[in-house]
């Protein structure tokens, strides 16, 4: 059912129709207003065998939510992906970059400009992974103001969605729950 709810949201989110000329006059309306969307995720599940190490890679239950990130993700066109430069944001990103042949770029949280970043990418559709820290940090810069507090330890599953339209942003949160073979 959460996945049923899951993809009736981006159908209305996003508009997706199976009329391929409507989709691209839908498309190119919305270059005109200057719409640009960002999916903000944390990093799936890491590995918690070795507290010392600070650059763990995913858990398996970790590697089945990022299959399944690309999966929710899937009929969203995503123009570019930005990941921290940790294995874990790294290996989350990796089945999507993959499949959508597109590189992933490295970013910074602590030295990121947003408005160069909102520039570099007007009207697109753009990925970022992050941690439970940066990613609402990110999402609240984006957005001007201080609406998301840090994530829970344990919340691997919001996907915070920032569309830009002619300069104004507007959020919303979105817990996807993964039911990941473990």
């Amino acid at each position: 059912m959460t996945h049923l709810k899951t993809v009736l949201v981006f159908v209305l989110l996003f508009g997706i129709i199976s009329c391929k000329d409507d989709r691209k006059e839908m498309v190119d309306e919305a270059m005109e207003m200057g719409l640009s969307t960002f999916y903000f995720i944390r990093h799936a599940e890491k590995d918690r065998s070795n507290p010392e190490n600070s650059d763990p890679e995913l858990s398996q239950d970790g590697l089945g939510r990022a299959m399944h990130w690309d999966e929710i993700l899937k009929d969203v066109e995503l123009d570019a992906i930005y990941s921290t430069d940790y294995q874990r944001t790294a290996m989350t990103a990796a089945p999507i970059s993959v499949n959508r042949n597109i590189d992933v770029q490295y970013y910074d949280p602590r030295i990121i400009d947003i408005a160069q970043f909102k520039t570099e990418n007007s009207n697109k559709n753009v990925l970022v992974v992050g941690h439970s820290n940066t990613t609402p940090e990110f999402v609240n810069k984006m957005l001007g103001e201080e609406k998301y507090p840090s994530m829970d330890d344990n919340d691997n599953g919001s996907l915070f969605i920032v569309q830009i339209v002619n300069g104004k942003a507007t959020s919303q949160r979105i817990h996807i729950n993964c039911n990941c073979p473990d």
